[in-house]
This record gives structure tokens, C-alpha cells and sequence, in this order.
């Protein structure tokens, strides 16, 4: 039931950092296959089965995960400064489109379609949570690529050198649940306002 969201989810949130990256004028992703429907170029072993998997299995009141990035040349594109800014973006956009499509459907089958409405409920949840997620301020996650983007170049590249350590900032905030506290509000919004 939470399979299906989530690989779809994902897959489709890397695809468009690629393809509007293309659109750009960076065709990285492009020559590297990735801008496909084929889950298999796309799936990470931990972030798409294994870490949801675990989340779920721990009670997380946030299920998220993630597939292999899409490679990305900033330098190849047409106004880099620019443009990061939407190809961070186009990701969890992409997510907040997924929800609202689901919640949509979901209305329209009602709450007695069984597995049908249980995947379109968990494909609300799981797209909202990874927009939201994907939208803190912290490299290398896009909210951070966004700040990064709208910084001075001095102050961005000081922003920049935050990356190698994102992601370990990202699990103490995790662990310690205050990531919880930081996204818990929007993402109660957004579900109430879809649901």
C-alpha cells in the first residue's frame, strides 16, 4: 500500500530536477539516463526501499525517502544562479502536485474504495511530507539549494560549503525530533487542507 507512493514519489520528484535542468540548457541528466520512467535507474537501496521501510516499521510519524540524485551541472546552465533555483524547486513542487492529484481522486472514490483510497490517502501523506522535507533550508536538500540560489555569490558559497554536512545535521534533527517540531506545522496544513 506504501510501496507504490513512495517509489512514485520519489522517482518522479528526481525526474523533474532533471528535466527542468534540460530545460535549462543542462543536459546531464539527460545523457545519463535519467530522465526515464524506469524505476530501476532511480532506485537507491536505502533511501527508496530500506529507509522508508524502517520509518514505517518504527512508527515514524514521517515516512520519507529518497532515490538516487539526478545529476545535475549548474555550470551548463543557461543563468546558474537563476536556475538552481528552479531546479531545487521543481522537486517538491512536483510532490505538492502528486498530493493534490491524489487528494482529488481520493475525494472522487470516496472512503469505501479499499486499497484504492488507502494508497491515494498514503500517496497524500507521502508527498506532502516529502515537498515539506525537501523544502528545509539545509544543503543538500533543495530548500537548502534555494537559499543558496537567492544569496548573494559571496554569502552562497559560504551557504554552499554547509553540503558535506547536511545531511548529518539532517539526522540530529531527526534523532533529536526537532525536524518534527520545524516541518509538523506545514505539513498538518497541508494535509488538512487536502484531506
Amino acid at each position: 500500500m506504501w510501496a507504490v507512493p513512495v517509489v512514485v514519489a520519489v522517482i518522479l520528484h528526481e525526474i523533474s530536477h532533471g528535466a527542468v535542468a534540460y530545460a535549462l540548457g543542462d543536459p546531464t541528466a539527460r545523457d545519463a539516463g535519467r530522465l526515464t520512467l524506469n524505476p530501476i535507474p532511480h532506485i537507491d537501496p536505502f533511501g527508496t526501499l530500506l529507509l522508508p521501510g524502517l520509518l514505517l516499521f518504527a512508527g515514524s510519524p514521517f515516512v520519507f525517502g529518497y532515490a538516487r540524485p539526478v545529476p545535475v551541472s549548474f555550470a551548463r546552465l543557461r543563468s546558474p544562479k537563476r536556475d538552481m533555483i528552479l531546479v531545487a524547486a521543481a522537486g517538491p513542487l512536483t510532490n505538492l502536485i502528486l498530493a493534490t492529484v491524489s487528494s482529488v481522486l481520493l475525494h472522487i472514490v470516496g472512503p469505501d474504495a479499499g486499497l484504492l483510497t488507502n494508497v491515494l490517502f498514503a500517496s497524500v501523506l507521502i508527498n506532502v511530507v516529502l515537498a515539506v522535507f525537501n523544502l528545509v533550508p539545509i544543503p543538500p536538500l533543495d530548500g537548502g539549494r534555494v537559499v543558496t540560489g537567492l544569496l548573494p555569490l559571496p554569502a552562497a558559497r559560504l551557504y554552499a560549503r554547509l553540503e558535506p554536512f547536511g545531511m548529518l545535521l539532517v539526522i540530529l534533527l531527526l534523532a533529536s525530533r526537532r525536524l518534527d517540531d520545524m516541518i509538523g506545522p506545514v505539513v498538518d496544513a497541508l494535509l488538512h487542507a487536502l484531506l
